[in-house]
């Protein structure tokens, strides 16, 4: 199995090459891994960083697209059988990767998200959990399943199926698409615990309420189309 990780970046130039570098060092027995880098219009020294970085796809976006538009680029240049979203601010470790591709390996799953409700995290503010919550509660509903962490950006989907989901969302309304759009087709989602090391918005988190209202919007679309 080839597994390609898209890694999207927006001004990450603190973490950036450290999840690359902690990526990289993940050994994966019978798999061989390919890196998709893309930095949306980053501001900050990210390109910089990332101009000493060897044996990755690196693409730079010429202005901020939002990270559904800069995956959609990553997914471009994919080549392998499976693709992995890694975010580059490190709140989801690489170490978790090897736990997403069990099921998949054993035969048990095609989709696999990880979980940042079942397993070891650093507490969230407390309005972002409940924003996941109900998205998560929403998903439920909408589509008779029993996800607990639809907004995890920790997702590991068949190329083959995600290119024919042709996500079009740019910012993050890419979670609510794509696994409304995966729920659709009947396949069901396999869940595993993750850690996760949130961020506070002093650290750079970009996810707002506005985002949260859009995720709504595109489960009942979804949903309805």
């Amino acid at each position: 199995m080839k597994l390609s990780i898209i890694i999207p970046s927006y001004n990450e130039a603190a973490t950036v090459v450290k999840t690359i570098n902690r990526v990289k060092k993940i050994q994966l027995k019978n798999i061989t891994k390919e890196i998709i880098v893309v930095d949306d219009g980053s501001t900050d020294s990210t390109r910089k960083k990332l101009s000493n970085v060897t044996n990755v796809i690196k693409i730079f976006l010429k202005k901020n697209q939002g990270k559904g538009a800069a995956i959609r680029h990553g997914l471009a240049k994919v080549s392998g059988d499976y693709v992995l979203i890694q975010d580059a601010d490190l709140e989801y470790d690489p170490q978790d990767i090897s736990a997403l591709l069990a099921p998949v390996l054993s035969g048990k799953a095609k989709v696999v998200y990880g979980s940042r409700f079942t397993g070891p995290h650093r507490n969230m503010l407390f309005w972002h959990l409940m924003g996941n919550k109900i998205l998560s509660f929403m998903t439920n509903i909408l589509f008779n399943t029993t996800i607990s962490d639809m907004e995890v950006g920790y997702k590991l989907i068949p190329t083959k199926l995600l290119k024919s989901l042709s996500p079009k969302s740019d910012r993050f309304g890419f979670e609510p698409e794509v696994t409304a759009k995966i729920l659709k087709t009947g396949e069901r989602i396999f869940e595993v615990p993750i850690s996760y090391t949130g961020r506070e918005f002093s650290e750079g988190k970009k996810i707002t309420w506005k985002d949260g209202l859009e995720s709504f919007y595109l489960l009942w679309k979804y949903r309805l189309v």
